[in-house]
């Protein structure tokens, strides 16, 4: 998580919101303050004004009214400016008498309008038509001083007998004004520097914990929860603090509860031998266990994020991600050219709040050599009911014939009863060879090895066939003449190699040769027959040891074979410790080669 910076703090916005109502506040007050605070002046100046005013009428109207005798120099004119010398704090008083001649003035520097006419004033001319007294603030074009105008009539026996016109200057109100707000607006911004201060502390009380907690949270998403947020108060920041670690108890409680289940998963899917795949609502891979990396060859890095339907290619099969639970369990073929390999998958839905599907768990296991015993149980049972058939199908027919009179022919009914006898062994070694390998395949049966001298026993083996053979077979020995020494059951050895010799002799052509081959390769003994017959294509090789393989079917079993022989040879073989294998080229013969282990000179001493 980034650092928040100053400027984009919730401290900044609360200094700021503080500040503002501050300021908000004091400009409210400082606007109703200066308005009236104007008003305030303005009213008592003009008072003022009209109290001088009313004092000056007064004494003017006893002036007017006196009777003057001109001898003794004392005129009206003069006892006006007498009395105007008194208002001389007014800035401009004019005494105006009826005949619009100013009888005097309170402005020296002007007094050069005294006894002159003055151009009709509105406000003069309205005061000696209708006696009315005006009041009015005017602004002076030239100077640009605000002005209070007064005119008030003069009476004499109740008619006007003059007039006084006042100016009276508004700048010293207004100066004194502005020198109160100028001290307003010191004060507003010592007002804001303090409350900038306080409010950087209430910010602090206010943020602190909450940075705490922000740090503490990026703690905790670490998975560290040991430690704690301080609490400083009661208050709901504090009582905050408190439920902060509360939650920070209760989510380590409930981490290490999730990291045990995790664990135990994680054991449990890394020791599974099925593999697991997990995908989201979307089909997509979100987790993967080694088993299933193993089985899909492909690492989970390669497959995460993929859909699941192109991982397992199922797309081919059109199916549905919705409906993969439905399906059950699908075989899917993941052969390559040279290897079978088939896995089993079984889909199961997630589901979250409300029934909805939140993700997908497929399990996946190695089916391959169950398919394979499968397909050879069920081709067993085929080979066994063909095999078992066709002799049962020719006894019946012979049968038949006898029963229907040919027993009484003399030369037919030997003939048919040789032929049901060969069919009735046929079916007897057939049987004899499938409880062999019955027994085999549930390991019911017991080697009983002894030491034996591989030489001569095996030329014992072969003087049995040579006793037996057709006079144009030849039978090549090409082996050692020092002793070897294994461990075997003689009994079932000599099973195998009568399988072994008497195919060789079935498939050997009139004048072929069957050659015996033996050699030591360092911890065990080569043993090799070869024939001189047609030979098995490569691509058949692999198959002679099969059950029920035949490589000419139709004269295996004119000849009476099983297909069954090599079978329980390579069982006998493989429980001795030995390998047995087949090399063959059309119509040069086929060699059949195994190997037995050696007795260790520790072992069997000095031969």
């Amino acid at each position: 998580m980034r650092k928040v910076r100053f400027f984009q703090s919730i401290r900044l916005k609360i200094i700021l919101i503080y500040i503002l109502l501050i300021l908000i506040a004091i400009q409210v007050i400082g606007a109703y303050f200066a308005q009236e605070l104007e008003k305030e002046l303005r009213d008592n100046f003009v008072q003022s004004i009209d109290d001088r005013v009313q004092l000056l009428t007064y004494q003017l109207e006893q002036t007017f009214a006196l009777d003057r005798d001109e001898e003794k120099g004392s005129t009206l004119a003069q006892d006006v400016q007498n009395i105007l010398s008194y208002f001389d704090d007014i800035s401009d008083i004019q005494v105006i008498d009826n005949q619009n001649r100013v009888l005097g003035t309170n402005n020296f520097s002007d007094d050069s309008k005294i006894g002159k006419r003055i151009t009709a004033e509105s406000r003069v001319t309205r005061v000696f038509k209708f006696g009315q007294t005006s009041k009015n603030f005017l602004l002076d074009p030239y100077t640009g001083r605000r002005m209070y105008v007064r005119t008030v009539p003069i009476y004499k026996d109740n008619d006007v007998v003059g007039a006084v016109y006042l100016q009276a200057s508004m700048e010293g109100v207004f100066t004194q004004l502005e020198q109160i707000n100028q001290i307003f607006a010191n004060g507003t911004l010592i007002a804001i520097s303090i409350s900038a201060l306080i409010g950087v502390l209430i910010a602090r009380t206010i943020t602190k914990p909450i940075t705490e907690m922000r740090k503490q949270a990026q703690i905790m998403s670490t998975g560290d929860f040991s430690q704690k947020v301080n609490v400083y108060g009661t208050d709901e920041i504090g009582q905050l603090a408190v439920t902060f670690n509360e939650m920070n108890d209760k989510l380590r409680q409930a981490h290490a509860t999730t990291e045990g289940e995790r664990r135990k998963l994680s054991s449990i899917l890394s020791h599974m031998s099925d593999g697991v795949i997990a995908t989201d609502e979307t089909g997509a891979i979100t987790l993967m266990n080694n088993p299933a990396v193993d089985l899909i060859r492909k690492s989970f890095e390669d497959v995460k994020g993929k859909q699941l339907i192109d991982v397992l290619h199922l797309h081919e099969r059109d199916i549905d991600l919705t409906e993969l639970q439905e399906t059950g369990s699908i075989i899917i073929d993941f052969s390559e050219d040279d290897a079978f390999f088939l896995i089993r998958a079984n889909f199961s839905i997630i589901l979250g709040e409300n029934e909805k599907t939140t993700g997908f768990i497929t399990v996946i296991s190695d089916v391959t050599e169950q398919e394979k015993v499968e397909r050879e149980r069920k081709e067993f049972v085929s080979n066994v009911s063909h095999e078992l058939r066709t002799p049962l199908t020719t006894m019946r027919s012979y049968l038949e014939a006898l029963s229907d009179g040919a027993w009484k022919d003399n030369e037919i009914a030997p003939k048919f009863l040789e032929v049901t006898q060969n069919e009735t062994e046929r079916m007897i070694r057939l049987v004899n060879d499938l409880l062999q390998l019955s027994k085999m395949d549930n390991k019911d049966y017991t080697l009983y090895k002894e030491r034996v001298n591989f030489i001569s026993y095996f030329h014992h083996i072969i003087d049995r066939f040579e006793m037996n053979k057709p006079e144009d077979i030849v039978l090549d020995r090409q082996l050692p003449k020092n002793d070897v020494f294994v461990w075997l059951d003689k009994d079932k050895m000599t099973q195998v190699l009568d399988n072994i010799i008497s195919n060789a002799m079935k498939y050997s052509p009139e004048g072929g040769t069957i050659t015996f081959h033996l050699k030591k390769e360092k911890q065990k003994l080569l043993i090799s027959v070869s024939d001189e017959g047609m030979g098995i294509s490569h691509e058949k090789l692999d198959k002679v040891f099969d059950r029920f393989y035949r490589a000419d079917k139709a004269r295996s079993r004119k000849l009476g074979g099983t297909g069954l022989g090599l079978a329980i040879a390579k069982e006998l073989v493989e429980a001795h410790e030995g390998k047995i294998w087949a090399k063959s080229k059309e119509g040069k013969g086929t060699t059949i080669l195994f190997t037995l282990p050696l007795i260790q000179k520790k072992r069997r001493g000095v031969s």
